[in-house]
């Protein structure tokens, strides 16, 4: 094959796709049927119809004609609940609205921007990290001076510590975080506590605010961090180490307490004692039976010294420590701990598994933690991008010193204010003015402290600004979404389809007793009993004692009589079962024969127990009374009322189906599908 008859020949077939393709567009707005007075194109079949049906079933023969009285059923229903006014029934509007509101979620999730997050999370999961840190304090909402001040003071300290300077000891001095510094005893009000020198311990992704973990991860090894802005205040920290992730770990120890401000003379006592606990396990004595005679920590020694399982945010460095170096099984040296000295024993221990894996559990924490904001960041950037927004930052510091401090009081007045409003902000062609944000501020005040005026404002009107940016973008999203319109369009008629039906014939089958009941009469040989029997099963646990059970039952006519006498012999093995049954009711009953008397054993083939059967009269085939038959009834008459529903529908809305189109649908499905 030449390769210019290659060329015509792929621009015959480019051809023949083409024209397939304005095949499909030229029919898809053709009119396939009206019902009533509307029209339904190809294209509103067609939608319903693929996303209802498999490829398999929409290539099987008669498949458009099967789906086309659904379709129409379908349409007439909500057609007829629209002309009743049920979509404007105030319980209706709500369920709707509640169904919106949880499927427009996902248009304000950027996914690339919580896949990264995802990503990012899982990857510092797999490592754990011991840090120190230096913390001052200062408000998120402090003002730009006071920011400034607390940004100058961390940095002379980080100075300090690059010269030369212990960052311990820099914690010590001037660490805003109490727990860096020792705690002196107060007689019966607080004990002594050996403060941690900023020392925060192991932790790992999502046991620290986002700003905060960030900077750990980010800081290598042995390194003082750039100051980091969290809403506490501005920390340095100090990476001590990061190691491969413990997971979720289970010990059991051997506890001997120790004061914290112990003498060296205790400290000496007490680690003679750990050690001697050491030397008779190394001895041969069990781990076990030391924890139940030595430890003191009563507690766990009831349960073989076995703590709770924990992550390595949750105990003291020192058990993560040996956690790591230890396998299921093995027991350490003798350690010590700020509470004293202890042996531990590795019980299980669980690290991270593989991505998909973790995913679920991630996403889970991910949706409840403040990072999941730069999804909402970007998407609010996006809506300011789209919309045009845009603000005018003159009028808007204008009006915020026009606003009194009362605000802060929560009892700002909007009409205090005599001034001439202006434009303040746009989103698409809608403005805003000054006066609106006014009228916010009045409405969403709440009383403040320690916070200046102006970032209070500014905090408001970024509240505000959100608010209308996510309001214009919630309000377009049938316009710039498509397959929302379609999804919103689907959840409506579904509803009005659901309580239309419920109304009609559903809770209106249950409901009319007299129409039940007149339909059942109508009907009555359609519910019949098939052949039955009275019977008795007796189910023997001991197949030893069918001697014995055949000889009672033989010798006795009633079961109350058996029942007595088996007790009397003192045979407990007995299940006795009386009933009427039918054929396919009980497996044991369907193998016996059908005529008064005792079956022969029966054995079951899946465990050790023996059936005898005994039937005392055989039942022909009777009507079912209407309480025996509810169930089918009822089921049969919402049926029955459906079907002449249809037919009211089908007069009240005349459904004309253009032949002509169906035809020309049923034969491009047929060609596509070969």
């Amino acid at each position: 094959m030449n390769s210019s008859f290659k060329v015509i020949l792929a621009f015959l077939i480019m051809l023949g796709l083409n024209n397939s393709i304005l095949a499909q567009k030229s029919i898809d707005n053709k009119t396939l049927m009206t019902i009533g007075n509307e029209d339904v194109t190809v294209a509103d079949f067609m939608k319903t119809y693929t996303k209802n049906n498999s490829t398999e079933e929409m290539n099987k023969e008669g498949a458009i004609d099967e789906y086309l009285d659904l379709f129409i059923n379908f349409k007439l229903k909500v057609m007829e609940a629209k002309n009743l006014k049920m979509d404007t029934i105030p319980s209706f509007v709500k369920e709707l609205e509640g169904y919106r509101k949880q499927l427009a979620k996902p248009y304000f999730i950027d996914e690339s921007v919580n896949e990264a997050l995802l990503k990012e999370a899982y990857k510092r999961k797999l490592k754990d990290l011991r840090a120190s840190h230096i913390l001052i304090m200062v408000d998120k909402n402090a003002t730009p001076e006071d920011t400034l001040k607390a940004y100058k003071k961390i940095m002379d300290i980080r100075n300090e510590i690059i010269a030369g300077k212990d960052f311990g000891d820099a914690a010590v001095e001037y660490s805003d975080d109490p727990s860096a510094k020792d705690q002196e005893e107060i007689p019966n009000k607080q004990r002594y506590r050996k403060g941690n020198r900023g020392d925060l311990g192991y932790f790992t992704v999502f046991n620290m605010v986002y700003p905060f973990e960030s900077a750990a991860y980010n800081t290598t090894v042995g390194e003082v961090s750039m100051p980091t802005r969290t809403r506490f205040g501005y920390h340095l920290l100090k990476v001590e180490s990061k190691t491969d992730a413990l997971g979720v770990a289970q010990v059991a120890h051997i506890y001997v307490t120790l004061r914290p401000n112990a003498g060296d003379e205790e400290v000496a006592q007490k680690e003679e004692k750990i050690n001697n606990i050491y030397s008779k396990i190394q001895e041969g004595m069990s781990f076990e039976d030391a924890v139940v005679k030595y430890s003191e920590d009563k507690g766990s020694a009831k349960n073989k010294g076995q703590l709770s399982k924990f992550t390595c945010n949750k105990v003291v460095p020192e058990f993560v420590d040996v956690a790591k170096s230890l396998k299921p099984g093995e027991i350490s040296e003798p350690i010590r701990t700020m509470y004293g000295f202890h042996i531990v024993k590795l019980l299980s221990r669980q690290t991270p598994g593989t991505f998909d894996e973790e995913k679920e559990e991630l996403k889970e924490r991910l949706s409840k933690d403040d990072r999941t904001h730069k999804s909402e960041e970007v998407v609010i950037q996006k809506i300011k991008n789209n919309s045009g927004f845009k603000v005018n930052e003159k009028r808007k510091n204008e009006v915020i010193e026009l606003i009194d401090s009362t605000v802060l009081n929560g009892k700002f007045i909007a009409d205090s204010l005599n001034f001439k409003s202006k434009f303040l902000f746009k989103i698409a062609k809608k403005k805003y003015s000054q006066a609106d944000f006014v009228k916010y501020v009045s409405e969403n005040q709440k009383k403040q402290e320690n916070i200046d005026k102006s970032v209070y404002l500014n905090n408001l009107f970024n509240d505000y600004t959100k608010q209308e940016l996510l309001a214009y973008a919630d309000s377009n999203l049938e316009k710039d979404y498509p397959e929302f319109a379609d999804l919103m369009e689907e959840y409506h008629d579904g509803i009005l389809l659901f309580n239309l039906t419920d109304k009609m014939v559903w809770n209106k089958a249950v409901k009319d007793t007299v129409g039940q009941k007149e339909f059942f009469e109508k009907h009555r040989g359609d519910y019949m009993w098939g052949e039955r029997v009275d019977a008795t099963v007796f189910r023997l646990r001991k197949p030893a004692d069918y001697e014995k059970v055949i000889e009672i039952i033989s010798n006795n006519e009633n079961d109350g009589d058996i029942a007595k006498t088996l007790d009397a012999d003192s045979i407990k093995s007995v299940r006795i079962i009386p009933d009427i049954f039918e054929k396919g009711q009980n497996k044991f009953v369907d193998q016996a024969e059908w005529k008064p008397g005792i079956s022969d054993m029966i054995k079951s083939d899946v465990e050790n127990l023996a059936v005898i059967v005994k039937i005392k009269k055989v039942i022909p085939p009777q009507p079912k009374e209407l309480s025996e038959a509810r169930g089918m009834v009822t089921a049969d008459y919402q049926t029955y009322l459906e079907k002449e529903w249809i037919k009211e529908l089908r007069e009240k809305y005349p459904v004309n189906i253009n032949k002509e189109v169906l035809n020309e649908l049923k034969q491009q499905k047929f060609s596509a599908s070969n």
